[in-house]
């Protein structure tokens, strides 16, 4: 009886934490949200990993590093009316191991003259005690 309860703890003590992860990553997503509709490429930025090895898969090729895709964004979306609205759509996360986590979404820009979307999957690692995207495939 002793093993059976230990394990149940063990078992809630394991969900617990995922579900704290779950959260923390719908956080980043959240911030990254509200950091776009703010006009904040820098901001909205800050749930990327800060690396040169972050990787970046658009419509028109790979790109690696923080700072070229940093770069990719602003060039794209000089300015707040181009920006748009941003809203994402969270279908699926799924917390793999303490330091990796997928999720799979949509995303939509309401501007003045159209609102293009797509889907998105994101490789989240913890790094520091944060979660940050490390690998971002959008379509």
């Amino acid at each position: 009886m002793k093993k059976y309860l230990l394990s149940c703890l063990l078992l809630l003590g394991f969900y617990a934490v995922q579900a704290q992860d779950r959260q923390a990553i719908l956080k980043v997503m959240h911030d990254q949200q509200l950091a776009w509709n703010r006009g904040d490429v820098n901001g909205f930025m800050q749930g990327y990993w800060k690396s040169d090895s972050l990787l970046f898969v658009g419509k028109t090729a790979p790109t690696y590093g923080w700072q070229t895709t940093l770069e990719h964004y602003k060039q794209k979306y000089p300015d707040k009316a181009a920006m748009g609205q941003l809203t994402f759509t969270i279908l699926q996360v799924k917390v793999l191991d303490a330091g990796n986590a997928f999720l799979f979404g949509g995303w939509r820009l309401k501007r003045a003259k159209d609102a293009p979307g797509g889907y998105y999957t994101l490789w989240f690692k913890k790094i520091k005690g944060e979660w940050k995207i490390v690998c971002d495939h959008t379509s």
